[in-house]
C-alpha cells in the first residue's frame, strides 16, 4: 500500500511530537534542567499567556497584504513554543496522576464530533447563523445531567478575557442565543443613542457617569463591527502597529534634522506626519 500525503504528514507531525515529548521527558527526567523540575502547572500559566500573545503578534504580522518569509518563519518557531508549553503542561499532569496527553486529546476529539452534527452526522443547517446557533446550544447541554439545570449562556466565558475581547464574544453569544438586534440599521440606531448619551454625561461634569456611558458606547460600537465581520481587538491593535510605525518614521525625519520630537511645534510634526503617510 503507498502511502498518500495525508499518511505522511500524519506520519511526520506524529514523530515530530514524540522528539519534543522526549525532549520533555529529558528536562524533566535524572539530570535534566533544575528550573523545568520546579515548575507546576501553576507556575507555567503566565508562560502560556505571553507565548500566546507572541504567538498572536507573530500571526497577524504575517497578514496577507505585508506578510514576508520571515514572518512566516517567526509564526513556525512561535507556533512551536506554544505547543512545547501544552505538551510540558500536559506531562506534569500525567507525572501526577490527573490525566494524560492522550485523553486529552481525544476527549478534544470527541467534543469537536458532537459539535459538529452537520459534518458527523445528519443534521442539515440553512446558513451561518443556524450553524453557531446550534453550537451554543449542543456546548450548554453538555455534561448536563437530568437533575441539572442546563449550562448558562456565559457559563464558558472565560473570566480573565481582556475586556475588548470580552464584549465581542459577550455580543457574540447573545446573537447566537437569538438576543440582538434584528436588523443593522436597528444596531446602528442604538450606537447613535449611546453616543448622545455619552454627550450628555459628559455635559454633566459627572466622572462615574462618563465612564459608564463612554463604556457603553465602546461595547455597542464592537458589536457594530462584529456585524459588520469586525473584531474590534484586532482592529485596533492594526490601528495601534500602523501609528506606532507611522510615529518612528516621523521620529527619523526629526532625528535627520539633528532635532527631537518636542523640538518642533505640532504643525511641524503634523506636516511630516503627512508626509508619512503619503509614503
Amino acid at each position: 500500500m503507498t502511502d498518500t500525503k495525508d499518511d505522511v504528514s500524519v506520519k511526520d507531525h506524529g514523530e515530530a511530537l514524540s522528539e519534543l515529548m522526549e525532549v520533555i521527558a529529558s528536562l524533566l527526567g535524572p539530570g535534566g534542567c533544575p528550573w523545568d523540575q520546579k515548575q507546576t502547572p501553576q507556575t507555567m500559566t503566565d508562560y502560556v499567556i505571553e507565548e500566546a500573545f507572541e504567538l498572536v503578534e507573530a500571526i497577524r504580522a504575517d497578514a496577507p497584504e505585508f506578510g514576508t518569509e520571515a514572518t512566516r518563519s517567526e509564526v513556525k518557531e512561535e507556533l512551536g513554543d506554544v505547543a512545547f508549553l501544552l505538551l510540558f503542561l500536559a506531562t506534569l499532569y500525567e507525572r501526577e496522576g490527573s490525566f494524560n496527553l492522550s485523553e486529552s486529546l481525544r476527549y478534544s476529539a470527541a467534543k469537536m464530533i458532537r459539535r459538529h452534527p452537520h459534518v458527523f452526522g445528519d443534521l442539515k443547517l440553512k446558513n451561518q447563523e443556524e450553524l453557531l446557533s446550534n453550537w451554543e446550544k449542543i456546548k450548554r447541554n453538555e455534561n448536563t445531567e437530568d437533575d441539572e439545570a442546563p449550562k448558562r449562556v456565559y457559563g464558558s466565558l472565560p473570566k480573565g478575557l481582556p475586556p475588548m475581547l470580552k464584549a465581542y464574544r459577550i455580543n457574540s453569544k447573545a446573537a447566537r442565543a437569538g438576543f440582538t438586534w434584528e436588523t443593522d440599521d436597528d444596531q446602528a440606531g442604538q450606537l447613535t443613542s449611546e453616543w448622545k448619551e455619552w454627550e450628555e454625561a459628559k455635559a454633566s461634569g459627572d466622572q462615574a457617569r462618563m465612564e459608564e456611558e463612554f463604556g457603553d458606547y465602546l461595547f455597542t460600537l464592537i458589536e457594530y463591527g462584529r456585524r459588520h465581520g469586525i473584531k474590534a481587538n484586532s482592529s485596533l491593535d492594526g490601528a495601534n502597529n500602523k501609528f506606532l510605525s507611522r510615529f518612528n518614521q516621523m521620529e527619523d525625519v526629526v532625528r535627520d534634522k539633528g532635532k527631537d520630537i518636542p523640538d518642533l511645534s505640532l504643525d511641524e510634526l503634523n506636516k511630516i506626519w503627512d508626509a508619512v503617510k503619503k509614503k
